[in-house]
């Protein structure tokens, strides 16, 4: 099986901010690109980290309600300082967190998962920048066509990864749904071929009802 990697995914036209950039002009850059956040880099080009719109938006968070109907947010001391910070080095959330291109759609969507983050800017060897990896860039997997998750199920895992004959075990894919209906070898093979169908990227699910020949788990206890 062939996983999509980052570097397949990811944006490389990057638009970038420097430690000084001032607010305004981040503001300028993110709509005027239609990004909701940018790298901030050295001048080596590696990223320090990222200023988002979410960033940004605490200043005006932070600012007095005229209407007096919204309470002023609680706000920590490192939060009270985005909020009163003018370039993009006060603003944006530090340290980077970064991606590699040859990192798979798995290895990215746990780390933004355990970071909390919302894109990686991805970069080399010398941390220099690349690109860009967003959660809409990693979920287009999922807009692959049935006939190709179909193909790969059949060809390259069902017959080349676990040499089944295609006659025995059969996929269907609706909707990035798998069925799979057929019967294997061993009872322990099921969840097997189970398991690697969900491995596919774009696989939503996968159900089905596959038979077996021989029930070797009787054998794997010891039982006769």
């Amino acid at each position: 099986m062939h996983h999509r990697t980052v570097e397949e995914l990811m944006s490389r036209n990057v638009v970038r901010a420097r430690p000084d950039t001032p607010f305004k002009e981040l503001v300028r850059l993110l709509e005027e690109n239609d990004v909701t956040a940018l790298p901030v880099v050295d001048e080596l080009d590696r990223p320090m980290g990222v200023v988002s719109e979410a960033d940004l938006l605490r200043k005006s968070a932070d600012q007095t309600d005229p209407t007096g109907r919204t309470p002023m947010p609680h706000l920590e001391a490192w939060e009270r300082a985005k909020a009163e910070g003018s370039r993009a080095e006060e603003l944006m959330s530090a340290p980077a967190v970064c991606a590699r291109p040859e990192w798979t759609v798995v290895e990215a969507a746990r780390l933004m998962e355990t970071q909390n983050v919302k894109r990686l800017p991805v970069v080399d060897d010398a941390d220099r920048l690349l690109g860009i990896v967003s959660r809409s860039d990693l979920l287009r997997v999922f807009l692959r066509r049935d006939e190709a998750l179909r193909e790969e199920i059949t060809g390259e895992l069902l017959r080349r990864t676990l040499g089944l004959d295609p006659r025995d075990v059969t996929a269907q894919v609706r909707d990035g749904r798998v069925t799979l209906t057929g019967t294997v070898e061993y009872r322990s093979l099921v969840p097997v071929v189970e398991q690697l169908c969900r491995g596919v990227d774009g696989v939503v699910a996968v159900s089905g009802n596959l038979s077996y020949r021989k029930d070797d788990s009787r054998d794997a206890s010891g039982d006769s």
